[in-house]
């Protein structure tokens, strides 16, 4: 019983490592569009670059999550097509749920702007965790 509940610390120990540097992911390549290209601060250009950043991180999460945090052992194309599918379509699914939340909390609840993104993210990452865990990479 001990061993198990280590190795669920350790699992849930690099989920977060993981999940700090899928973040940084996020953010270091949107801020760099932003600044660093022609595309800049325009509402189109803030629009694009959030989503190729937002993009590049579920990839990013995708891989360090199969590899070092659940070590999925999937083997052929077909099957690892399939657990990125799963991925990808559970993630869009909890950033859904995180734009919605944020929404709720903060125009009809009237809770302030980072308070509900916090909160909502909690959620979300404990969300992402069990859906990553016992949905994607079983």
């Amino acid at each position: 019983m001990r061993e198990k509940l280590r190795a669920y610390n350790s699992e849930v120990f690099r989920y977060l490592v993981i999940g700090v540097c899928t973040t940084l992911v996020n953010y270091v390549l949107f801020l760099i569009m932003c600044y660093l290209t022609p595309m800049g601060w325009s509402d189109g250009g803030i629009t694009a670059a959030n989503v190729i950043s937002i993009g590049a991180a579920i990839l990013f999460a995708y891989f360090a999550n199969k590899h070092f945090v659940f070590k999925s052992e999937t083997s052929g194309k077909v099957e690892t097509a399939r657990e990125m599918v799963r991925f990808v379509t559970a993630r869009l699914g909890t950033m859904a749920i995180e734009v919605a939340g944020v929404y709720l909390l903060v125009s009809a609840a009237g809770m302030e702007p980072f308070a509900g993104k916090l909160l909502t993210q909690v959620i979300v990452v404990a969300g992402n965790y069990f859906i990553s865990r016992y949905f994607v990479f079983r």
